[in-house]
């Protein structure tokens, strides 16, 4: 047996804080269940925790909004307290008063005030577009019509929950290869503007001629101890420039067709696109949006201006009966496989099911791309840095010896 924290609401709609005994958190919330409360969080004491996995939520924030995790736990307990059967209001008025995030409280409040005054939730969050992205907001409005709030926001939990796991273990697998190259950057840099010097006074008094690789890297140590900010400059107006350039129309197409046409990085961004378009696609037919609007929305989440030209061609086809896989096809962004099921999805009458399972696979893909990434990246990174440094060292010591053997 093991304790847990817990969070829940009674019957009248009173937040309630304990300490419960059970095997599991499985356990412990069919303990609080059968005491006649509405579970809203239960973990391990420790870290605060979102409920809905190992996803933990900081508690320490430099600089102020809000959070995926704020969003993600505003969700399932807005979702939790109207599937227990309190009245909006009631159910955002508990959450305004248990968030931990001061950002969070007053837009929730906010969204109360609206509520309060007559407006629909998704006219209230539509208030707040920082917060509430577009497919949020008409997934909120298509569950109101539908009379299904409580499952819309149930089914928003799982994709912000997806979303988030899958970038979170994506930047986790990149932590490794970025601190190395960093540290083979610090390590040159050190060697070049710290160290080298210590011997050029040496070589220049012994008046010895150097090796030709130890008067390449003096110069350079040379170079990047007296016009470093000129480097600055060069790294600084090269991305400015870049950012204007894929600013521009024509710029943007360039770069992302490129994106997906690299070694490597082109395919795990292709895969990210398609697993993105098929979770959001699914999710908002899932929840009763309509295909034409549901695909407006998807477009503006594409991240892609491939892909989001690819989604105008569908609503032209499915304007004129042909449906989403076809017109996809026509992109080459998406794979066989992928195009395959969502074709039987529109054959079968559940092409909302087939999107999140092209997505479940696509999120697999990759994670395994992003695994193979990382594996060639780490040793190749090794290798690399540890040629540069070699190759710095051996230069330094061939100019010692010639020093050395400079007759007396």
């Amino acid at each position: 047996m093991a304790q847990f924290q817990y969070r829940a609401t009674d019957a009248d709609g009173k937040v309630l804080e304990g300490m419960i005994d059970a095997s599991d958190r499985t356990a412990a919330a069919a303990r609080l269940q059968d005491r006649g409360l509405m579970p809203l969080r239960v973990a391990e004491p420790g870290p605060e925790r979102t409920g809905l996995g190992n996803i933990s939520l900081p508690t320490i924030s430099f600089k102020r909004g809000i959070k995926t995790a704020d969003l993600l736990v505003f969700t399932h307990e807005l979702s939790t307290l109207l599937t227990a059967g309190l009245p909006l209001d009631r159910s955002l008025q508990i959450l305004s008063e248990l968030s931990e995030s001061e950002e969070m409280k007053r837009v929730t409040g906010e969204v109360l005030t609206e509520v309060q005054r007559g407006k629909s939730l998704a006219e209230a969050l539509n208030e707040h577009p920082d917060v509430f992205e577009s497919l949020y907001v008409n997934m909120v409005k298509a569950g109101e019509i539908g009379g299904v709030l409580d499952q819309v926001l149930e089914r928003l939990t799982e994709y912000l929950e997806s979303a988030t796991e899958l970038r979170d273990e994506v930047r986790s697998a990149m932590v490794y290869p970025t601190i190395l190259l960093l540290t083979s950057f610090g390590s040159v840099a050190i060697l070049l503007v710290y160290v080298l010097p210590q011997f050029s006074t040496v070589f220049a008094q012994s008046g010895a001629a150097l090796p030709t690789s130890a008067a390449i890297l003096m110069g350079a140590s040379e170079i990047l101890r007296s016009y470093w900010w000129l480097g600055l400059l060069l790294v600084g107006g090269t991305a400015f420039g870049f950012a204007q350039w894929i600013g521009t129309e024509d710029g943007r197409v360039t770069w992302d067709r490129t994106k997906l046409r690299l070694v490597l990085v082109g395919e795990l961004t292709r895969k990210v696109a398609v697993s993105r378009f098929a979770r959001t696609l699914g999710t908002l037919l899932r929840s009763g949006v309509p295909m034409l609007q549901a695909l407006d929305i998807v477009r503006n989440v594409a991240g892609n201006v491939v892909l989001a030209a690819a989604i105008d061609e569908v609503k032209v086809g499915v304007r004129g009966g042909d449906g989403v896989a076809g017109p996809l096809s026509q992109s080459g962004v998406f794979p066989q496989l992928a195009l395959q099921m969502i074709s039987v999805g529109e054959e079968t009458g559940r092409l909302d099911e087939m999107l999140i399972t092209v997505a479940d696979y696509f999120d697999k893909e990759v994670r395994a791309a992003v695994t193979q990434m990382t594996n060639m990246l780490e040793p190749l990174l090794l290798v690399v840095g540890g040629l540069v440094v070699g190759f710095i060292v051996v230069a330094m010591f061939s100019a010692i010896f010639s020093v050395n053997n400079m007759p007396l």
